[in-house]
């Protein structure tokens, strides 16, 4: 089956139809790359530069040492997300998910209850994470914390719902910082988070 894909965020770009959700998850098996869907368009994932995918490598190797013999476990950028009330399906550059993950249907692809995500900003992307996507994942009744992890800069934003319910914001700028995540009760140094990269020195 052939779809029309409209280029996620990108001028110019045509909208063919609208597609319904098992249409899009049919396209996506039989795809070699990543597509997001939301409210029946289907859009293409850019792939990253180096000093995202190596930030995004630290990450989940930190996360994994770190959670292991704990309840929470982490998933990289494969592991796509969907949120029923909104229709978002997507892939977070990491997830975590506390006990048992639920999936759409039971159908071990699309889980439903990260109670942590985190995103890796690019350029092109961070206006879309920090704004219009982090309004959909606030869809997610799981959902405790979201990081925003810069790509060009040493700076995390982290937020978390705070005791009153509502989301609330720490920054972090400096090398010798460390990132606490409620979730699991993990702490990373931030020198871990941007290791390899330019940004480890001159942060």
């Amino acid at each position: 089956m052939v779809y029309g894909i409209r280029i996620k965020r990108t001028s110019g770009s045509i909208r063919q139809k609208k597609f319904t959700i098992d249409e899009y998850l049919e396209f996506e098996h039989d795809s070699d790359e990543k597509h997001e869907y939301y409210m029946g368009e289907i859009f293409t994932m850019s792939g990253a530069k180096v000093p995202h995918n190596i930030i995004t490598v630290n990450l989940i190797t930190e996360l994994k040492q770190k959670l292991k013999g704990k309840s929470c476990r982490p998933y990289n950028s494969d592991q796509r997300i969907y949120i029923p009330s909104n229709t978002l399906f997507t892939y977070p550059d990491i997830s975590i998910i506390c006990g048992n993950m639920e999936t759409k249907d039971n159908d071990d692809w699309n889980a439903l209850n990260p109670s942590v995500i985190i995103e890796v900003l690019s350029p092109d992307t961070k206006g879309y994470d920090r704004g219009e996507k982090f309004t959909l994942y606030r869809d997610i009744v799981s959902l405790k914390e979201y990081i925003l992890v810069d790509s060009t800069a040493v700076h995390i934003e982290a937020y978390h719902i705070n005791a009153a319910g509502n989301w609330e914001l720490k920054e972090y700028k400096k090398i010798k910082d460390n990132l606490t995540l409620i979730t699991g009760q993990v702490s990373l140094s931030l020198a871990d988070i941007y290791e390899d990269t330019k940004l480890a020195i001159t942060g």
